[in-house]
């Protein structure tokens, strides 16, 4: 089956659908004539919040460690030489994506390896492609070594994601494609690869996670 309910989202789905039931019984005893229309509205809200929650089977289609995969679905809104200065503190190819409310919000592993970095950092929630969230927004930062180079990902929250979840820690050896983390309700991810690795996406590119090609390393 290719539709699965993440984890994250069971006990909420599960408390949300009890509390949709309560409302309709109440207002089918005390006002019936209204009953219709909140039963429309409860699918309606149920709807948007399950879709948010959806988890795709989705293996990639060539496991290949010179391949970076996109970790996550949404927009290329970055695209550029930055600077990264927690962990190489120097210039890096800067690929970022934006995640609406709207996509699949599960974070994946870009490559297989080692995770040789993580961190945690706590912060404000600049809207996502504010400039500067990706170095003051709450956010994760995730350095993996594929066993000849190393690239950075960071989860960062936005103006309403405030929730960052993550499944790797620093030591780990990882796969390629399995899940690494969830961020709740819209937000950002950020790759830093080599300044010689070969960018296969454009700016403003709708990239899916596990499916999309970001780079050759």
């Amino acid at each position: 089956m290719n539709f699965r309910i993440h984890k994250e989202g069971q006990i909420l789905l599960a408390v949300l659908a009890l509390i949709f039931i309560i409302l309709n019984v109440v207002i089918g005893r005390m006002a019936p004539a209204f009953l219709p229309w909140t039963i429309v509205a409860s699918v309606i809200m149920y709807g948007l919040v399950l879709q948010f929650f959806r988890n795709p089977v989705r293996t990639v289609h060539i496991a290949d460690n010179d391949l970076v995969y996109a970790p996550a679905d949404g927009r290329v809104c970055v695209i550029e030489e930055a600077l990264e200065n927690e962990y190489f503190q120097d210039k890096r190819l800067q690929v970022s994506i934006f995640m609406s409310p709207l996509n699949v919000h599960v974070n994946r592993n870009p490559v297989s390896g080692v995770v040789n970095y993580f961190r945690y950092h706590p912060g404000k929630y600049l809207v996502a492609w504010h400039p500067k969230s990706s170095t003051e927004n709450e956010r994760t930062t995730v350095v993996y070594d594929n066993g000849s180079v190393e690239i950075l990902m960071r989860q960062i929250a936005g103006a309403v994601a405030k929730r960052i979840r993550w499944y790797v820690h620093e030591g780990d050896q990882v796969e390629q494609g399995r899940d690494m983390g969830f961020i709740k309700f819209g937000s950002r991810v950020d790759l830093y690869l080599p300044l010689d690795a070969k960018i296969e996406v454009t700016m403003n590119q709708q990239v899916k996670g596990n499916q999309t090609i970001i780079a050759r390393l």
